[in-house]
């Protein structure tokens, strides 16, 4: 009996230390927080007033209808549809050339040199992203700028002075080419020690078959990835989203025609330039539910699959 009493003691407190207080603190800082928003996002605050007085649906009706916001959330769409792709497709390919790109006699390994490559890639990922895009925004600077000094210097002169963010059609390709640039190692790191976790004699024979690096990648290192692409393609779907810290130090003023413009970006302004906080989070509720139908679609996506193949 004494001991029936204190596996019920130990399985009480397992619930209550493993899932009853983590979610307690989930819900002070997550869903608190979202509910207050909701309910802000029903008034015109100011943020900096006590009076909240309600509106109702005003704040969702008056963004149908604000075409800026509207473009920035075409903006967040085009950043999530090609940010995830492009990042991963490299994060992907540099992980297959420095854990089985290498010479093809021997055994199966990287390019030479594949542990330096390892550290120079994720070395963008621990600098600060604001340092990242202030730096890059001195790179792309048209009077004084690296790349165009180099693209000068190899003869195209008609980049001496080009403004690679003034200009609206290069204006979000080198913004995503800097978010590319700060996030491929952290996936590349990732994807690196999910192939280390394949069986070598798998590669082993593949590669006795005939099976070149390419069909390697395809056939064997692609389908074992797969959890890990569905896992990263969340995260950094999730931060294309937001992308707020690059768009800001590359463009603070959401580029020429607004063409950088995104949703966080429209959100800060409107709650501390605007002093519109009901409005800003109205924004904020609209960016949640993009996140919410993204994560829901990729949800049921693999659920579909998984009914395919059974």
């Amino acid at each position: 009996m004494a001991r029936r009493r204190q596996l019920d003691l130990d399985r009480a407190s397992l619930l209550v230390v493993f899932l009853l207080v983590p979610f307690a603190l989930y819900a002070v800082m997550v869903l608190w927080p979202f509910a207050q928003a909701v309910t802000y996002s029903l008034t015109s605050w100011s943020g900096f007033s006590p009076d909240k007085p309600f509106v109702g649906l005003d704040n969702y009706t008056e963004l149908l209808g604000d075409a800026t916001f509207l473009k920035a959330v075409r903006n967040s769409l085009l950043l999530l549809l090609i940010l995830p792709v492009v990042t991963l497709g490299i994060a992907f390919a540099f992980a297959v050339l420095v854990t089985v790109g290498g010479p093809s006699a021997g055994g199966v390994r990287g390019v030479r040199g594949s542990a330096f490559y390892r550290v120079i890639s994720f070395f963008p990922y621990v600098i600060p992203a604001i340092v990242v895009g202030l730096v890059w925004a001195q790179v792309y600077d048209p009077n004084n700028g690296l790349l165009n000094g180099v693209l000068t210097n190899v003869g195209a002169d008609g980049f001496e002075a080009y403004a690679w963010l003034g200009e609206k059609r290069t204006a979000m390709a080198a913004t995503i080419g800097v978010a590319v640039w700060g996030m491929v190692g952290f996936y590349m790191v990732l994807f690196i020690a999910a192939i280390q976790g394949i069986d070598h004699e798998v590669l082993e024979a593949a590669r006795l078959d005939g099976a070149g690096r390419f069909r390697v990648a395809r056939s064997i290192i692609a389908p074992y990835l797969s959890g890990s692409v569905r896992a990263a393609y969340i995260y950094i779907g999730i931060f294309a989203l937001d992308c707020f810290v690059y768009v800001q130090a590359l463009n603070s003023t959401g580029g020429p025609d607004n063409s950088t413009l995104v949703i966080t970006q429209q959100i800060y302004t409107t709650a501390f330039t605007k002093a519109d906080f009901g409005k800003a989070c109205a924004m904020g509720v609209v960016l949640a539910l993009i996140t919410f139908a993204f994560v829901g679609l990729l949800r049921l996506a693999r659920l579909a699959t998984k009914a395919g193949r059974a």
